[in-house]
């Protein structure tokens, strides 16, 4: 047992100041070295999403308040309207959705088929497709899109930490 003890110790001892000897060499943080390790060594393929658009959707207690705020953040109103309990708010390529009443909490949106100015895209991979792709991913979806219909759909989603995201296609 003390063998054995002594074996794991040594181990433990020679890797810690394998890494320590690493990071004093290359000057890099111990954080930088672990990342670039993870990426280097990773034999993991992604194929890459094309989610589109992209706009934080906002749960707003007042929509007129919220406007006025993000207007003088140098965001203008780019759709939606007051009397629907919505804007969309545009500064640059910084899409913010302001919701009053429609859902709680606040959700990262992605809108496949769009680009930021809500410009129907020629190329662009469908919402039944991205779906496929999170479900052979092992993404547990919430909502989901018919797998027979064509067009606008959406699914939702949620991060490791329980926050919401919304893939909406309009077209």
């Amino acid at each position: 047992m003390k063998k054995l003890t002594l074996a794991i110790l040594g181990i433990t001892t020679a890797f810690c100041f394998g890494f320590a000897f690493k990071a004093t060499i290359t000057k890099q943080p111990y954080s930088n070295i672990a990342i670039k390790q993870a990426v280097d060594n990773s034999n993991v393929k992604t194929e890459t999403m094309k989610l589109g658009a992209f706009s934080v959707s906002l749960s707003v207690k007042d929509l007129e308040t919220s406007k006025k705020f993000y207007e003088a953040l140098g965001f203008s109103v780019f759709g939606g309207d007051l009397k629907m309990n919505y804007l969309i708010m545009k500064n640059g390529s910084t899409l913010i959705g302001l919701f009053h009443g429609m859902f709680e909490g606040n959700i990262l949106t992605f809108n496949p088929g769009w680009d930021e100015n809500a410009t129907a895209q020629q190329q662009f991979e469908d919402i039944r497709e991205i779906q496929r792709k999170l479900k052979a991913s092992g993404i547990k979806l919430e909502t989901q899109a018919d797998e027979r219909t064509k067009g606008p759909a959406s699914i939702t989603i949620k991060d490791p930490d329980g926050n919401a995201i919304l893939l909406d296609q309009h077209l």
